[in-house]
């Protein structure tokens, strides 16, 4: 099954409604002027505008940078290969004095993941020294996740220390291995992939993955990336590494200042009007809401489990529904009026 999902920052209550707020980083002003009200390819184009052009820094100062992108408030060294979020991880890398060297199990030393792989695009330069896809990781997962796609696995035939997985891809349209990182961290990998696939915009068509087909990614790739990074929101880590890397490199990570852009380049369905209408809207989900942008007037929204149950049936009052109360899983979200001709409109979503 296929999931396109839609998220528009976090709602937050004023007042009884929906107050869409970007509740993220210190954007420099002005720096997404150029981006605004455009969707698709349109949009993709320009956020590249705004991002290319990066200072780029030689390998050996990756090293360096990762003191300043990559360290823990305890100072050592963050590894979203083995790190346990709220947890005790089987062990912990100092920066320099852990650094690879030789390794033959977890454990032994640190070094960098480009978790875009090189061999994907040649490791041709600037990619290969981008710090916005290049991560501190240990050695030995480093070797075993190798350049396999990220995904979700089925059957596994390596789990790590912290439970990241390799194996057999379970995802409709993909069945070869991949690599799946903790829940804790998919949101980061699927930020950083739309990172590379704008960045790059031009020559990803030359690229070679399974994950990317012409100069997009695979209908399998969007959608598993998508819902990754709607289950797993932006966290402070990823806030703070955005600006720690803008500092070195000059430009910023689009999809962590404004997660939003993510559905609005590559869910179709965006900005997009139903032909014989005047009027449409939109749907929008965070952890406690689901609510309208647009033509909210007369619309019925309908929740449905993931078997199809209908949990739900409700006019939004001021096109808000609350629905903090359902238990973490997958959801239907269907909305649409006898006078909105063509405007209903069926998505899956995850909410918390």
């Amino acid at each position: 099954m296929n999931f396109l999902v839609l998220i528009k920052c976090f709602g937050v209550v004023l007042g009884g409604c929906c107050f869409v707020a970007n509740l993220f980083a210190q954007i420099p002003p002005g720096y997404y002027d150029d981006a605004e009200g455009l969707y698709g390819d349109e949009l993709r184009e320009a956020l590249h505008q705004i991002i290319q052009g990066h200072t780029v820094i030689t390998n050996s100062e990756i090293w360096s940078a990762f003191e300043s992108t990559d360290m823990k408030p305890d100072g050592t060294v963050w590894d979203m290969y083995s790190d346990i979020p709220g947890g005790q991880p089987a062990y912990i890398y100092e920066f320099v004095t852990d650094q690879c060297g030789n390794y033959s199990q977890e454990g032994d030393c640190f070094n960098r993941e480009h978790s875009f792989p090189q061999s994907w695009y040649g490791s041709a330069a600037p990619m290969s020294t981008d710090l916005f896809h290049i991560y501190p990781t240990d050695g030995f997962v480093n070797g075993v996740r190798a350049n396999y796609p990220y995904g979700s696995v089925g059957v596994a035939n390596f789990t790590t220390t912290n439970g990241s997985l390799r194996g057999t891809s379970n995802w409709t349209g993909y069945s070869g291995i991949v690599f799946e990182p903790i829940d804790e961290y998919k949101g980061d990998f699927a930020r950083t992939f739309f990172y590379m696939l704008t960045r790059y915009y031009p020559q990803i068509s030359q690229w070679q993955t399974d994950m990317l087909e012409g100069d997009d990614f695979t209908v399998w790739a969007r959608d598993i990336l998508l819902l990754w990074a709607a289950d797993d929101p932006v966290s402070q880590k990823e806030i703070d590494r955005n600006n720690a890397v803008y500092a070195i490199q000059g430009n910023r990570n689009p999809f962590i200042d404004m997660p939003e852009f993510a559905v609005d380049v590559w869910d179709e369905t965006v900005g997009v009007k139903p032909e014989a209408q005047e009027s449409t809207f939109r749907m929008w989900y965070s952890s406690d809401f689901v609510w309208l942008d647009g033509t909210t007037e007369n619309v019925q929204l309908e929740i449905f489990d993931s078997s199809g149950r209908i949990l739900i049936q409700a006019y939004p009052d001021g096109g808000c529904l609350q629905v903090g109360h359902l238990p973490a899983g997958m959801y239907i979200v269907r909305g649409g009026g006898a006078d909105l001709y063509g405007a209903s409109t069926m998505k899956f979503v995850k909410i918390k």
